[in-house]
């Protein structure tokens, strides 16, 4: 049988970085995502595809992101959204991320499906749910 056309293999959030740097720094460093794929283009254009589990985070800087949307669209349209990250320690985590420079929005609280559940403002501007699972 003949795999469909379109079928998706993967899924690729992209957010735009103005801190590129120090957007990177927190998602790698503090994090734990390692960077899967990097590149660097015309105009001081920087993307790194960030390992993300069974996804990636695409963190790309105001010229990719402009370059990407007059490509794709034809104007800048790219948004923001919230991005839910599960980890092993969600308390571990999130004191992490505070110390390393992230706004602690809501503390890691339990939640009715069994989870433990942080928010945090993030660099990039990306507001950030840190989970744990507390049923395996």
């Amino acid at each position: 049988m003949n795999e469909p056309v379109g079928k998706v293999r993967q899924l690729r959030l992209v957010v735009h970085a103005e801190d590129y740097d120090e957007a990177l720094r927190f998602y790698r460093d503090v994090i734990g995502m390692p960077v899967q794929e990097a590149y660097a283009g015309d105009d001081g254009a920087l993307v790194a595809i960030l390992d993300a589990g069974r996804a990636t985070l695409e963190l790309s800087n105001t010229a990719q992101v402009e370059m990407i949307d007059e490509v794709e669209v034809g104007r800048r349209v790219a948004p923001h959204f919230r991005v839910a990250l599960e980890v092993t320690d969600a308390a571990g985590a999130t004191a992490g991320a505070v110390e390393a420079g992230a706004r602690l929005v809501a503390p890691p609280t339990e939640t009715p499906w069994r989870s433990l559940n942080a928010r945090l403002e993030a660099p990039a501007g990306v507001q950030l749910t840190l989970f744990q699972e507390l049923d395996a």
